[in-house]
């Protein structure tokens, strides 16, 4: 269930999310978050690191992507080395 809460900006531009809120979604000092806004509307999202076994899931998945359209490690090297000539 949602709950609704006021918060207050600080001179510095800092919310403080509420107690329960923070206690609710686990969030932690250091959390980080992808904050979206538009119009009147402010969106904040936290974002969490996958566990081990879901990053070796999407490695997998990306293996397997690569493979179907063909991509070889030689193409990643030129991909990189062309990427860095345009800076």
């Amino acid at each position: 269930m949602s709950e609704i809460a006021t918060a207050k900006m600080s001179s510095k531009g800092q919310v403080v999310i509420p107690g329960e809120i923070r206690k609710r979604l686990g969030l932690k000092p250091g959390s980080h978050f992808i904050v979206v806004g538009e119009k009147d509307t402010l969106i904040l999202k936290a974002i969490t690191p996958p566990s081990f076994v879901e990053f070796s899931d999407l490695v997998t998945e990306a293996k397997k992507q690569a493979k179907n359209v063909g991509l070889k490690k030689s193409d990643i090297g030129l991909a990189i080395a062309e990427a860095r000539k345009g800076k």
